[in-house]
């Protein structure tokens, strides 16, 4: 990754008032019209911005989508559909390497544990928090506000069960600019959500972890799912049509998804908190579970299946947090946010002063609890499946009892319906892949803490890593769905009379968990959540909200063109093509093909665009988000960046940030000439 200038640095970097070149990740209710009408001579209006909105879906599993036809049909990425089609698989059967196709509608198959999200409209509802809160000291403010919004986002929720517009709607509070506004994001959900087609991982996938992240690319990275309501394909009228052809090169495009997280209005103290703490520890720890995972896989065939779909993704998470570690390395970005912030507290005066300290003296507290805070509250010392459900059952049962507002927020009414169907939803449990990463979590719970820490004591005194991870899986019965709903629907006094030992282990650490995390809140995040509320008042009366919030997984667009970078003095160009797929192709993994398509080759025009790079502002959580032209038309799926957009978490510089598309004219091609699903194709083709 080349090294930015500070200068360079400083302009991307969020002070802009309006945002320069294509940054950005824009809420449909504060997107820069002008600023894109002026680049792109383009009129980008409110009926496209809804229709955009109302097309677009956003997936638990992290992801986004997009409804492609007016019977429920949502285009995501493969990457993103990879949990479902492991929960559908079996030892016979593996969806993710031979794929999946439902001929019939009758064929398609429920992803046990997915669900999708339509954003139906926001409320501001700043003033409110903002009134609950004033002149109150930072922890009990911190206090109050999570439970006004916790009793705001439950009373929009009752307030939609009698709009006969909308129906019933689930509400979410967000926070944007750091705290510095507060709405209420009204979606309606789909929960029962069904496989319609995956193409073999191998093509998906192809390439693998060597070419993750760079460009050229020849992933055709896209599946399709669909969402029912009353066991019927739901009708979603406001879906987006197709442009088979695709893009030209310098055409504007927009992607409109849910990224992830950036942390482009960081403090310099939060960002050296980033480079010096965590992010070392998440590669050094996630390193040595990828070499345990990946010696488990080649133990035998049926280790190396379950093991693909976690092994994916530690080495996508790998790769980019060193990108993260190498741009918090560079002394240009200290250098420039640096001057950004000084900048910004000259303007604010001494009356705004204190922010930056009290983030900077949270930051120097969260360094002395943070090991503790990982491994004990942060699920990092027990790592497992099984583990994750034994603690939903004990804290949902204590919460659960409690008012709504009192709650933890996982737990507020807003978020039960997911914990929910995930808890209770019938999903595969491997027992073997389970005692490698629960026996991996618990030594390094030991190698952090120490062997003389009360909870290393309480439970490794007698016991090794191993045999207690053994001991748990092989008692547990919570790989039961049945036992988990009848704790679940048995509440305090089930949990509480449970003799399971995943259950018995969570109760006996949940004090000290639940007493780390009050350490946390009460010192931590509270005064940061202060200090970014005045930094953020500093910098609305600088700069007004002609600025974009920094991504926190809700809807965004971003708008950008059709254009490739140079590369070491290099053109890089903006498309692939089909042809240099075969020549790429070695008949061994990552770089091999499904049959079917060695088969189809002669066939296909070797000259159909694959993949495309565009100048779009994006992020992880943008992975499906659908690539639509100044009609609002589809023209492409985002599915990854190239490697200077790893960077993008901190700032944007057009010279070389990339988001990765594949193009529609494969997928059409694919679909039809590849794996004879004519009717599929008949069914986005006839949308209009």
């Amino acid at each position: 990754m080349q090294r930015l200038t500070s200068l360079s640095l400083l302009v991307a970097l969020t002070l802009a008032s309006v945002a320069h070149a294509d940054e950005g990740m824009w809420t449909t209710f504060n997107f820069p019209k002008a600023a894109v009408k002026q680049k792109y001579g383009v009129d980008i209006d409110d009926a496209w911005l809804k229709k955009a909105q109302r097309a677009t879906t956003r997936h638990e599993s992290g992801c986004t989508g997009s409804f492609i036809s007016g019977d429920g049909l949502v285009m995501t990425n493969h990457h993103c559909v990879v949990e479902c089609l492991a929960e559908l698989s079996t030892p016979q059967s593996d969806l993710i390497g031979e794929g999946f196709h439902a001929r019939q509608r009758s064929a398609e198959r429920k992803c046990p544990t997915e669900i999708l999200s339509v954003l139906i409209d926001t409320e501001n509802v700043t003033a409110k928090v903002t009134a609950a809160t004033t002149g109150l000291a930072d922890s009990k403010a911190n206090e109050v506000r999570k439970q006004t919004l916790s009793k705001l986002e439950a009373e929009c929720t009752a307030a939609s069960k009698k709009n006969r517009t909308t129906g019933p709607l689930e509400c979410e509070s967000v926070s944007l600019y750091q705290g510095g506004e507060y709405h209420l994001y009204k979606y309606k959900r789909y929960d029962d959500v069904r496989m319609v087609f995956a193409p073999h991982d191998s093509i998906a996938a192809f390439g693998g972890d060597p070419d993750n992240f760079n460009f050229p690319r020849w992933c055709l990275d896209f599946s399709l799912l669909r969402v029912y309501e009353n066991d019927k394909p739901a009708r979603t009228p406001e879906h987006l049509t197709w442009r088979t052809e695709g893009p030209s090169a310098g055409e504007p495009v927009f992607v409109i998804g849910h990224p992830g997280n950036t942390n482009r209005l960081y403090t310099v103290s939060q960002l050296k908190f980033q480079r010096d703490t965590s992010v070392p520890s998440y590669i050094i720890r996630n390193t040595e579970y990828r070499g345990r995972v990946t010696q488990w896989a080649k133990s035998g065939a049926e280790p190396a299946r379950i093991s693909q779909d976690p092994l994916m993704h530690v080495q996508n998470s790998l790769k980019v947090y060193r990108g993260f570690q190498e741009a918090l390395l560079d002394d240009a970005l200290f250098d420039a946010k640096n001057q950004q912030e000084q900048q910004l507290k000259s303007q604010a005066g001494a009356a705004f002063a204190s922010a930056w300290t009290d983030i900077d003296k949270a930051q120097t507290r969260y360094r002395e609890i943070y090991t503790r805070y990982l491994y004990l509250e942060g699920g990092a010392g027990f790592n497992s499946k099984l583990f994750s459900y034994a603690r939903q059952l004990v804290r949902g049962a204590a919460e659960r009892s409690k008012a709504n507002e009192l709650r933890l927020r996982e737990y507020a009414a807003s978020n039960l319906p997911k914990v929910a169907a995930s808890l209770l939803a019938a999903t595969p449990v491997h027992a073997d892949f389970e005692q490698v990463t629960l026996s991996f979590s618990l030594d390094k719970l030991r190698e952090n803490l120490g062997p003389d820490d009360p909870v290393v004591r309480q439970l490794l005194s007698s016991e090794s890593p191993d045999s207690l991870a053994e001991k748990l899986i092989t008692q547990t019965k919570l790989s039961d769905p049945a036992v988990r709903k009848a704790l679940w629907d048995g509440g305090i006094a089930a949990v509480n009379a449970s003799t399971d030992p995943m259950i018995v282990l969570a109760r006996d650490i949940d004090p000290g968990a639940r007493a780390l995390r009050k350490i946390y809140e009460d010192e931590v995040q509270a005064p940061v959540a202060s200090g970014q509320e005045r930094i953020a008042k500093a910098r609305f009366a600088a700069l007004g909200t002609n600025i974009y919030p920094d991504a926190n997984f809700t809807l965004r667009v971003s708008y950008g063109a059709v254009q490739g970078w140079k590369e070491l003095g290099e053109d890089v160009a903006p498309f692939s093509t089909l042809a240099r797929l075969y020549e790429r192709t070695t008949g061994k993994a990552p770089f091999s093909l499904p049959q079917v398509w060695l088969d189809a080759r002669s066939k296909l025009d070797p000259n159909t665009p694959f993949d495309y790079v565009t100048t779009n502002d994006i992020v992880g959580g943008n992975s499906g988000s659908p690539v639509v032209d100044a009609k609002g038309r589809v023209v492409g799926l985002a599915f990854d960046g190239n490697i200077h957009s790893i960077a993008g978490t901190y700032w944007y510089d057009e010279r070389d940030n990339r988001a990765v598309a594949v193009h529609p004219r494969i997928i059409i091609t694919a679909l039809r000439d590849v794996y004879d699903a004519g009717a599929i194709v008949d069914e986005i083709l006839r949308t209009k």
